[in-house]
């Protein structure tokens, strides 16, 4: 006798072929809105895109983020280590800099540091409440690039101390317990056990933060930093071509976020090697 053969229906899947035209109208009526468009004046776009001015702008932004994403990466070390230390000083010395990071807008940050000079004419150096052994003025160590470069590095070490966290949290306490009862010191369970495991819960919302970092370059143009939106506002300042400058800046910023985010995924499947998330 015959087995039977069993046929089971195709969804429909009504919903994705609806959602995929009313995707496919909008995407044509976004690229027929920029292709056709008169007032882009992509003929002005592409003749300062690789402008030499612009090219020493959008390096001064690459070489601002590298700076300060290691000095970043440094601080929010720091930081998580005091916001985790079993001593109570370094844990609210840990909290109020993160309150304080946060609750401060990072322009009127970067336009403090920049402006100190006004409120701290002359940096003393010694021991507090006594005359200074020496002083610097302030004026020299603070210039711009010192200023974007501390600025930035402040607000990326609370955000990235709180990143640094949370990864090691999501590690059961009770590996950290049976490291230490096989005879592992801190530093060794901390680098042989809770590290490989929080750095894959870490590395999305690290990577996010450095792609936010890249952006927030941006924000040094109020001091005068020449990075690559600060050279753009120069250039229209003069051609009165707004849009067809601010275009160029948007390219190179999704270029070189396109490419952080390629770093980003490669990083995540190489530290998630062994772990399969609910989607896959």
């Amino acid at each position: 006798m015959a087995r039977p053969v069993y046929k089971f229906a195709k969804p429909r899947r009504t919903s994705w072929w609806v959602a995929g035209i009313i995707a496919a109208v909008v995407v044509v009526a976004i690229a027929d809105f920029f292709v056709r468009g008169k007032n882009w004046q992509w003929d002005v776009v592409w003749e300062y895109l690789f402008h030499p001015d612009i090219l020493g702008g959008l390096r001064n932004t690459i070489v601002l983020t590298v700076v300060c994403a290691i000095s970043g990466l440094l601080m929010g070390a720091l930081v998580a280590y005091l916001r985790m230390s079993a001593n109570p000083v370094f844990q609210a010395i840990g909290a109020v800099y993160i309150w304080f990071i946060r609750a401060i807008p990072a322009l009127v940050l970067l336009l403090f540091i920049f402006f100190l000079s006004a409120l701290l004419p002359q940096i003393p150096i010694g021991l507090p409440f006594l005359p200074p052994l020496a002083s610097v003025p302030t004026n020299q160590l603070i210039s711009q690039s010192t200023a974007a470069i501390l600025g930035l590095t402040l607000i990326q070490g609370a955000y990235i101390g709180e990143i640094y966290r949370g990864g090691i949290l999501s590690v059961p306490r009770g590996q950290l317990e049976a490291a230490r009862s096989m005879g592992m010191t801190n530093w060794q369970a901390m680098r042989r056990v809770i590290a490989p495991q929080s750095i894959r819960v870490i590395i999305p919302s690290l990577g996010n933060e450095m792609i936010t970092l890249f952006k927030n370059t941006s924000l040094v143009f109020v001091i005068g930093y020449t990075e690559l939106l600060t050279t753009v506002q120069l250039i229209y300042g003069v051609t009165y071509q707004t849009i067809p400058l601010l275009v160029v800046a948007c390219i190179w910023y999704l270029v070189l976020t396109s490419l952080a985010m390629l770093g980003q995924r490669q990083l995540e499947r190489k530290f998630g090697k062994g772990f399969r998330g609910v989607t896959d």
